[in-house]
């Protein structure tokens, strides 16, 4: 690389390093292909599946992996390996929670940000911090985006900024004010050259909060200074492992949609995939079946359109009430 303050040794630790994206939608795609550019070794995590809709904000993404029923991360890491071949990359469908991120991220180098939600900030923080990982938070909204960097030793981490996830209804969502692309790609372009620095060991790095506005063209950095009392920088306590499901069906609201996202309660990533084609059949006598894949299934049933994934979880379109879709779950699903 020409470039000085990478140069050949931090070329070559570049293609050394492992990063996990947590996340591949806009944000995450882009932070995603910035580090596939610079050789950088992906793992990507997303359980989403991509609409049109939300095309125009996606760089890996495209309207063949609709039709196709492909995973975000599974169509994301098709399309880096297209652009590199010898790009090591590799993708897992699932959800991201308290149950398997110490899995996930085990073995990598760093953790950054592509989520739309701070409960699973919230878990990868606490992660980060316990398995002494640097991550990178990275968020946009409308024409805005913020970023900090966490550093190995986590001091200080994001629940330092943040002691509790802010409560519903309390910030903006994609949902109610939408996002600009120019807002994803500067932020995402700072959070990726964030990871970059971290591995080859550069500074100067973000190490407080980051908040740009693409619009009015501010950019402009805030301290954040470490509590001595944070529960998991100073504690070390971890909540977000504290608050682990029992029995129940857990059902998250989407950002920027109206569908609800539904994974059943003991079910790891461990655990057997379901039978899509045998539920497909199943479905097919008393519900509208649109699409199968070897990824998911699609079905229309009460005005509501659900996709079935492999791992047993769902998304639910048609209604933002987690009540109804875990109904709904259970009624055309099962428990």
């Amino acid at each position: 690389m020409l470039f000085a303050r990478i140069g050949a040794a931090g070329q070559a630790r570049l293609a050394a390093a492992r990063v996990l994206v947590v996340g591949v939608g806009a944000t995450g795609g882009a932070i995603a292909h910035a580090l596939a550019r610079a050789g950088v070794g992906l793992t990507l995590v997303d359980r989403d599946f991509p609409e049109r809709h939300n095309l125009q904000r996606q760089t890996l993404l495209d309207d063949a992996d609709v039709d196709a029923g492909i995973p975000k991360a599974v169509a994301a890491a098709a399309r880096l390996r297209a652009i590199d071949p010898d790009l090591a990359v590799a993708a897992h469908a699932t959800d991201v929670h308290a149950g398997n991120i110490l899995a996930l991220a085990a073995g990598h180098d760093v953790i950054v940000d592509g989520t739309d939600n701070f409960a699973t900030r919230f878990v990868v923080n606490d992660a980060a911090v316990k398995l002494g990982i640097p991550w990178v938070y990275c968020g946009a909204i409308a024409a805005t985006g913020a970023t900090m960097t966490i550093e190995a030793g986590g001091k200080p981490c994001l629940r330092c900024l943040y002691p509790e996830p802010p409560p519903p209804g309390a910030v903006d969502t994609c949902d109610t004010v939408g996002v600009l692309y120019p807002a994803v790609a500067v932020v995402a372009g700072i959070a990726a050259l964030e990871v970059m620095k971290l591995i080859v060991g550069a500074e100067p790095r973000n190490r407080g909060l980051l908040h740009v506005d693409v619009w009015e063209h501010i950019y402009q950095p805030f301290d954040v200074a470490a509590r001595a009392d944070c529960a998991t920088c100073g504690r070390h306590v971890f909540p977000a492992f504290e608050a682990r499901d029992g029995g129940d069906v857990l059902a998250t609201a989407l950002c920027g949609r109206d569908a609800v996202h539904v994974r059943p309660a003991g079910r790891g990533d461990a655990a057997a995939a379901v039978d899509l084609p045998g539920i497909a059949r199943r479905l097919a006598a008393s519900a509208h079946v649109v699409q199968t894949s070897a990824h998911l299934v699609r079905f229309e049933a009460d005005g509501l359109t659900v996709t079935l994934f492999a791992d047993g979880r769902a998304i639910v379109g048609g209604t933002d009430d987690p009540a109804a879709a875990r109904s709904a779950y259970a009624r055309w699903i099962g428990n």
